[in-house]
């Protein structure tokens, strides 16, 4: 690893609440973390990347902070956290926390101070506003979660503004005060050795100073009307690239790293673009671009294309899953000749794309979504639009590391926080070891071969070739790449300079390529990597 150790890298993300439990309690902790990095390191990983761990009333599982510089006692203590990080390194490991300082909880202390009255300190720490003269709210902005995203507060009289959750207020950036506040926690964990953060809503910093309303925007409405607008206001501000600026310094001084979640259904690659083009803000960023239903070449492409040409020295961070969405192998699974091969595919072509990865916590098992009954959800959006929406519960239960018959699947002595239902549990961690062809082991293969192959870490864009639906074919310097996006086999012509079909990661696959002349066939999911001349 370089001083760009984050470029090309692959980060494993684990929600700590689901992974081991150390005591018994039936929610994971650090000591478990701790006790299981070795899982981690064995599937040749860079780094690690936690959930959000800070002391939290949980209305978000985390994601409403309350202290800053502490450690949540679900999860552990300071020197819990220090000892993970600690036998990280050993393993060779980088350390990644979510930082979430777009909102804290309303139970921070300079929120409750804030809403106080406009005569305090913190009066301006959050974002305040008059109502309208019949009593609505100062603008039409509407919650990620629901409803509006301006709350009444009766003892200060005005509304604060939600993106989120009513207890989620967002933080006023427009004032350096909290900036400089923000970075100074950050410090606080560069300090404990932390390589880097997640940010959690990156482009949701900065609201609009004028509170202007945002533009409708013509589609039918879905479950959750938050996306019958154009959020040219509520978000996405021109000023967040300047704090963004300021974070790079403070990041640049420790050697850490930043990858920043954009949350924008309509210009979101455009967003990663902007946000990592040059040396001056976000070293990577996401999107939930890949983290839908579409499953075509044509999509997949668009976006990676769209991407360099946008910010040809940009940096993108693609995956498949993670805690916000369901689980890839249930969104995809029509296109899958079976649950095996399809995830084998899916690691195949991900950790094909040009840029650096995430992986899910149980993507390395093929695990899939776990149908929940509305009485087992914790999620408060599944919970506000059951059952049109089942909320995120779905991919966030336990960790299954054995399949013992007790329903506990070796991740605590206790109850689960979420239940472990069969289907996940036949697809655990003891089992999947015990069996080379398991997907466990095709992802170990596959993220050896991408590692010994810097065509696929390093600086190399991918050229996408044509190739007849649904197949796609990218070139990544001397490898060509094929996957078959499809169940029913398909032929393409190679071009000229096909040498032979590398066997490595393809050997580990229920149905792989197979060379026939200038024509390469792949069987239902199959896939294949070329070595050119």
């Amino acid at each position: 690893m370089t001083d760009e150790w984050w470029r090309g890298s692959v980060t494993y993300q684990v929600y700590p609440r689901s992974f081991q439990d150390s005591d018994g309690d039936g929610i994971g902790d650090l000591k478990g973390i701790t006790e299981r990095l070795r899982h981690i390191a064995s599937l040749g990983v860079d780094a690690v990347w936690l959930s959000p761990i800070f002391r939290s009333p949980m209305a978000d599982m985390g994601y409403d902070v309350s202290d800053y510089t502490d450690i949540d006692p679900l999860f552990g203590t300071l020197e819990d956290f220090d000892h993970l990080v600690e036998k990280a390194h050993e393993f060779g490991l980088k350390v990644i926390v979510d930082q979430v300082i777009s909102h804290s909880s309303d139970q921070h202390p300079f929120f409750v101070e804030s809403r106080k009255g406009g005569d305090n300190p913190k009066a301006d720490w959050y974002v305040w506003a008059d109502a309208k003269p019949d009593g609505t709210p100062p603008n039409n902005w509407p919650s990620v979660f629901g409803g509006s995203a301006w709350e009444w507060d009766g003892h200060r009289k005005q509304y604060y503004l939600h993106n989120f959750l009513t207890s989620q207020p967002d933080f006023n950036f427009h004032n350096p005060e909290v900036q400089d506040w923000l970075l100074g926690t950050m410090r606080f964990w560069l300090e404990r050795g932390v390589d880097g953060f997640r940010l959690d809503t990156v482009n949701y910093y900065f609201h609009d100073a004028r509170l202007r309303n945002n533009p409708r925007r013509r589609i039918a409405p879905q479950v959750n009307p938050y996306e019958m607008q154009l959020h040219k206001f509520s978000k996405s501000q021109p000023e967040n690239l300047d704090f963004l600026a300021r974070l790079r310094v403070l990041m640049d001084e420790y050697g850490a790293s930043t990858v920043g979640e954009v949350g924008d259904s309509t210009r979101a690659v455009e967003i990663m673009a902007e946000y990592t083009s040059g040396q001056q803000h976000l070293h990577q960023a996401y999107s939930f671009d890949m983290l839908g239903p579409e499953f075509t070449p044509k999509h997949f492409r668009s976006k990676i294309e769209t991407f360099f040409r946008k910010a040809p020295d940009g940096w993108p961070t693609w995956a498949f899953s993670n805690h916000d969405v369901i689980r890839h192998l249930t969104r995809w699974q029509d296109h899958g000749a079976d649950q095996d091969s399809l995830a084998k595919l899916a690691a195949a072509m991900l950790l094909s794309f040009p840029g650096s990865v995430c992986l899910y916590q149980g993507e390395e098992l093929g695990q899939t979504e776990t149908d929940l009954e509305f009485h087992e959800l914790t999620d408060p959006p599944g919970i506000r639009f059951w059952p049109d929406y089942k909320g995120r519960d779905g991919c966030r239960t336990p960790m299954v590391w054995d399949n013992a018959t007790n329903t506990q699947a070796g991740f605590t002595t206790g109850t689960p926080w979420l239940p472990i239902k069969a289907p996940q549990q036949s697809r655990n961690v003891a089992g999947q070891e015990a069996n080379e062809h398991s997907v466990l082991h095709f992802y170990r293969h596959m993220l050896e071969f991408r590692s010994a192959r810097p065509e696929l870490h390093g600086r190399e864009t991918a050229t996408f070739l044509r190739a007849p639906d649904p197949v796609l074919l990218l070139q990544r310097g001397s490898l060509l790449c094929a996957f078959n996006l499809g169940t029913e086999t398909r032929r393409v012509s190679l071009p000229k300079g096909a040498a032979e079909d590398l066997s490595g990661p393809s050997q580990a696959a229920a149905l792989t390529g197979a060379l026939l002349g200038r024509k390469l066939e792949l069987g239902p999911n199959g896939f294949a990597f070329i070595e050119l001349q």
